[in-house]
């Protein structure tokens, strides 16, 4: 039976968050970058108190399928990280570049919002803005080309800016999925 979801936040910023959740790489790791970016609401004021999940592959495109993404060893690649933001609204994880799961396929890094507010999370996917198959990607197809660029990190000199807005005009776009 489907039951109405409750609010989501802002209580998990002092029970889930935990030591090396945003590092799914050393931060000294010679291929480490670093995917970061700011939550905000419609009227463009930064979310103090949201926090983000991001799931990715590996470079070479495979997904860790192994449990112990929670532990964070000090050199394996989990695949999984988590970042509250702070109180200008910014998250950063310490990663590696994602690489396509299939052939022809964009790389993007899976991204979960949970923020004060909202009645259930939300999915959406940051794609690397130099990637040749991001023409063909069938989801960035899919979306009306005007609102494609807010599924597009920018390039910066450590990595990746991916700024997630909640609603206006530049609102994010959202993803939904069967069962959610």
């Amino acid at each position: 039976m489907t039951t109405p979801g409750q609010t989501v936040g802002p209580f998990f910023h002092y029970a889930l968050p935990f030591e090396g959740d945003s590092e799914l790489v050393p931060p000294g790791r010679a291929d480490a970058i670093r995917l970061h970016g700011r939550v905000l609401d419609g009227a463009g004021v930064p979310i103090p108190d949201a926090l983000i999940e991001i799931w990715q592959a590996a470079p070479d495109g495979s997904v860790v399928q192994q449990p112990g993404s929670l532990h964070r060893d000090g050199w394996s690649f989990t695949g999984w990280g988590r970042s509250a933001t702070d109180g200008a609204g910014h998250y950063s994880f310490t990663t590696l570049v994602p690489g396509a799961t299939e052939s022809g396929r964009a790389a993007f890094f899976a991204v979960t919002v949970f923020a004060r507010g909202l009645l259930d999370r939300l999915f959406t996917r940051a794609y690397l803005p130099d990637d040749p198959a991001l023409a063909d990607d069938p989801l960035l197809r899919s979306v009306d080309p005007e609102r494609r660029g807010t599924l597009v990190a920018t390039a910066d000199a450590t990595g990746f800016v991916f700024d997630i807005v909640l609603q206006g005009d530049d609102e994010t776009v959202f993803l939904t999925f069967a069962g959610q």
